[in-house]
């Protein structure tokens, strides 16, 4: 009774470390969720498989041919090849499609740098010339203070403006009829409706509603027009104003594109310059925003320059290989489909047996399904690139991300021809037995980091300039559970309030000592303690669930010819040469 308790302990103690199973791996311990054939329990169905007999009961054509197709449906491209002569077009196809959508990504990369960069470089150029004593080093404490500063500084941007042609460097054109009254630049200023402040007699009488006054400026080269007023006339209601804002538009042409044989791409800047008084505090900040719109010049011409469209035609290509590889995945999903329904139906009418949902999952292959989001990814943003070589859209941040994670996804996914060698299939067994408890214990730790988050935030965000939003308190605390920037958190806490300064000393050590001596430490020896777990169960008898027990009973390699009519050449270009594989040889993981 003792005895039998110890093995039940053991069995339970194997099942807690065993939390996923590693089909086809002979590295695995092959414990699953479903029950395994050697449950005692099945001494009174005679036509129940016995793996302990070493065979299954009343074996008839029908289960051979069973077992025949699910160990074919099971092997590796190169198995396959041996077994039918079967070409690994996949493995072919999705090896071409890591060359052709890396090449693609960098294409784009290339151009999307350059866009960006002219786009930065004019922003830089635009905070030089129109705001007045400008310093790259406290572009984000610009401010000024005074009434006159104030029109100094806004009567100082339209003055740069006006003479914008005689002053710089760069080629840039207005835009009329872009602001109000036709104009090409807004003046503007908002303010409460009704704004009375006395802080003498600590009173106030204020109308929240927002009340905006504008003029409109032209260059000077364009005849004058009715406008409402002149912009030195424009008075500023201080003792209720909200803000300023400077409104035009400019354009450019970005003829560095000519270096990587592009047609140059015709630029509309939107450039607003804001003076923000909101908080009444003495403090006008300025800053200046510039959103850029990209468009198709009109009658480009580039000596000794063609027209050439094999950027697009290799985009097509490559939108055309990833249609075919999502047509290939997905026909094989639907494979694996049917072929789990004819399983789950012959355990069911022959044998009168339950497939459980461990079993059947081993026929959805989720490498299938992540290659199929990376080519509907892939196919997105290669029609997205194609509307920017055409100049019709300018969607380079959409474009970006898909490109980049379908390309990400497409190297990801050549680790599924890596799990068909034992020595390169631990780290995906690992990564997969640890999976289930990293997630338990992550949610765990989610919920006290958040503590700290919103502590940190409400308590430290006045004082600290880390703190000062949630997203930088995430980064903040993020980035000291990694050692990083711990000096410089500590030393920027101001000390302007003696009980906050302790508080946060007691915040950062405990969340320190928490996070990194207790919470890091136990997150990585369940990495470790997973791969140490596996490496154990190489050593031990593997158990297999009812899946693999049927498929074990075929022994027939490959290279048999059982899985085919006509025997084919042992050898070829995409597989290894005269190479026996036995069942466990060639179990994958799914």
């Amino acid at each position: 009774m003792a005895a039998t308790g110890r093995r039940d302990s053991s069995a339970e103690q194997a099942g807690l470390f065993s939390s996923v199973s590693h089909y086809g791996s002979t590295e695995s311990s092959g414990e699953h969720d479903c029950p395994t054939n050697s449950n005692g329990s099945n001494h009174n169905k005679p036509n129940i498989p016995t793996p302990a007999a070493g065979h299954w009961v009343s074996a008839n054509q029908e289960e051979e041919d069973m077992r025949r197709k699910l160990k074919y449906f099971f092997m590796s491209p190169c198995d396959k090849y041996h077994a039918k002569g079967r070409k690994p077009f996949k493995l072919v196809l999705q090896l071409l499609k890591i060359v052709i959508v890396t090449a693609q990504l960098t294409v784009f990369g290339i151009s999307n740098q350059v866009a960006v960069t002219f786009k930065e470089e004019n922003t830089m150029t635009f905070k030089n010339l129109f705001l007045k004593e400008y310093d790259p080093s406290s572009d984000d404490s610009f401010a000024v203070y005074t009434q006159k500063d104030v029109y100094d500084h806004m009567f100082y941007t339209i003055e740069k403006y006006l003479t914008l042609p005689e002053t710089t460097v760069g080629r840039y054109a207005y835009v009329y009829n872009a602001g109000v009254n036709g104009s090409a630049l807004s003046l503007c200023q908002q303010y409460y409706k009704k704004g009375q402040i006395d802080p003498a007699n600590d009173t106030f009488n204020i109308d929240p509603l927002v009340v905006t006054d504008c003029i409109g400026v032209n260059p000077l080269s364009v005849p004058q027009t009715q406008l409402t007023s002149s912009y030195k006339n424009f008075t500023l209601k201080f003792h209720k104003l909200i803000n300023v804002t400077i409104q035009f538009q400019l354009k450019a042409i970005n003829i560095q594109t000519i270096i990587n044989n592009e047609i140059p791409d015709c630029y509309t800047f939107h450039i607003t310059i804001v003076m923000d008084n909101q908080a009444h505090s003495g403090k006008v900040k300025i800053w200046l925003e510039n959103k850029a719109m990209i468009r198709e010049c009109k009658d480009p011409s580039v000596s000794g320059h063609a027209e050439s469209y094999a950027r697009v035609a290799f985009d097509v290509a490559v939108a055309l290989v990833c249609l075919l590889s999502l047509i290939l995945c997905g026909r094989s999903l639907l494979r694996g489909v049917m072929l789990q329904q004819e399983f789950v139906r012959y355990f069911k009418e022959s044998l009168d047996r339950k497939v459980c949902w461990t079993d059947r999952l081993e026929f959805i292959n989720g490498w299938y399904i992540l290659l199929i989001i990376s080519d509907i990814f892939t196919i997105t943003g290669s029609f997205i690139k194609i509307g920017i070589e055409s100049k019709t859209i300018s969607s380079y941040d959409i474009c970006g991300i898909l490109l980049g994670t379908s390309t990400l996804l497409v190297w990801v996914g050549v680790i599924r021809y890596l799990t068909f060698f034992q020595k390169y299939n631990i780290l995906i067994i690992t990564l997969r037995a640890a999976f289930p408890n990293v997630i338990r214990f992550c949610c765990c730790v989610a919920v006290i980091y958040l503590g700290y988050c919103f502590c940190g935030w409400i308590v430290l965000g006045p004082y600290h300039v880390k703190f000062r939003s949630l997203s930088m308190v995430s980064e903040c605390l993020f980035s000291l559970i990694n050692g990083d920037d711990m000096f410089v958190t500590f030393s920027e806490m101001q000390e302007s309030s003696t009980l906050v300064w302790v508080f946060s000393q007691l915040y950062l050590y405990t969340f320190i000592s928490l996070f990194i001596y207790m919470v890091l430490s136990l997150f990585i020896a369940l990495i470790t303690g997973a791969y140490e777990t596996i490496k154990h169960q190489t050593q031990e008898s593997i158990h297999i669930t009812d899946l693999h027990a049927f498929i074990a009973e075929c022994t027939d390699a490959p290279t048999s010819g059982k899985f085919r009519g006509v025997e084919t050449s042992p050898c070829s270009f995409f597989c290894c040469c005269d190479r026996t594989t036995t069942y466990e040889d060639v179990l994958l993981v799914n």
